[in-house]
């Protein structure tokens, strides 16, 4: 199996965290987070991170409530799956995002107490922990 490159995604209305990793190891990095307005993102900062990294495919995070419902912010998630497809014309993925900022803020304290605990970090890491589930589970 051929390496693939795949940018992850943790979707908000205001800010869309970012990760990249690869099939071959299985593992995945934080990268950064990119502005949204309203839950639109910064299609010019999407387009310098496909350009740069120039992935295989994209993950996008779905947000559900623990009893498996949706929320609010499950339909604006689908949609950015859809946005992405359709404007990058590269396979777009979605996995069930269920409590990654919270594994994403524990991670992170670990590693650096308070301090680390910025929003950009929880955001694009975050976005690490939904690719790596993806990439463990395909």
């Amino acid at each position: 199996m051929l390496e693939q490159v795949l940018l992850g995604f943790d979707y908000g209305l205001k800010y869309i965290g970012v990760a990249i990793g690869q099939t071959l190891t299985r593992t995945a990095r934080p990268l950064k987070s990119i502005s949204a307005r309203q839950g639109i993102p910064d299609w010019d900062a999407l387009d310098k991170l496909i350009a740069t990294w120039k992935p295989n495919a994209l993950v996008v995070g779905i947000p559900i409530r623990m009893d498996g419902s949706e929320q609010p912010l499950t339909h604006r998630a689908t949609e950015f799956t859809e946005q992405l497809r359709a404007h990058y014309q590269i396979p777009v993925y979605h996995v069930d995002e269920r409590l990654s900022t919270v594994e994403a803020r524990s991670r992170l304290f670990e590693q650096g107490g308070y301090k680390a605990l910025t929003k950009d970090a929880i955001d694009s890491t975050s976005a690490q922990l939904i690719l790596e589930n993806w990439l463990r589970d395909h």
